[in-house]
């Protein structure tokens, strides 16, 4: 049982259609919930590439580390400041709402959690791959590091376009309301002439 031409490319043409709108999707949650989806990267990549550094990738290898932690050498703290700086940024996310996202708490806190961890991982960086010791880091390590300072940036990147959309919105839902309010109330500044 065959399709006709004009069946066959309105399917195509559907299909077409299907996947242009799945794609706008994605991309518009991407832009739109960047904080969200940031916060997943920085939770997960970080702690996959320490899983993938250890010899034998296990529990008991990962127990090990937490049992032997030593700053120079130990680096299941890199995974564990993404974590705890996403938790901190994502709970402060979760709570404002326009006001507070375009001005002060999230921006702020985003600002302070990553700064603090950037120094923290520039600092480890420097003893665990070698810069002051003499000690070659392997390639995995060496993502590791790159990977966490790249996500604290992306994150004031991303808190700081946030806090600029929001502003926006306030100043044009200002105006707005201004506007509302002002045909609600029959212009009250201008008297009505009664001729």
């Amino acid at each position: 049982m065959g399709f006709s031409k004009e069946e066959k490319s309105r399917r195509i043409l559907r299909g077409f259609k299907t996947v242009f709108f799945l794609v706008t999707m994605v991309i518009s949650f991407l832009v739109f919930s960047a904080p969200v989806f940031l916060v997943i990267a920085d939770t997960i990549l970080p702690s996959a590439l320490l899983s993938a550094s250890l010899s034998p990738p296990s529990l008991q290898a990962l127990y090990s580390h937490f049992t032997n932690y030593d700053f120079r050498n130990s680096l299941i703290d890199i995974p564990l400041i993404s974590v705890i700086r996403s938790a901190i940024i994502i709970c402060v996310y979760s709570f404002c709402d326009g006001p507070k996202l375009s001005r002060g708490p999230y921006l702020g806190t985003t600002m302070i959690c990553c700064v603090s961890s950037l120094v923290f991982v520039s600092v480890k960086a420097s003893y665990a791959l070698g810069w002051s010791s003499g000690r070659e880091g392997s390639a995995m390590e060496t993502a590791l590091f790159i990977c966490s300072l790249a996500l604290a940036i992306a994150h004031i990147i991303v808190a700081y376009r946030t806090s600029c959309r929001e502003r926006r919105k306030l100043l044009v839902y200002k105006i707005d309301i201004e506007a509302i309010s002002a045909c609600k109330n029959g212009f009250p500044r201008y008297p009505k002439i009664v001729k």
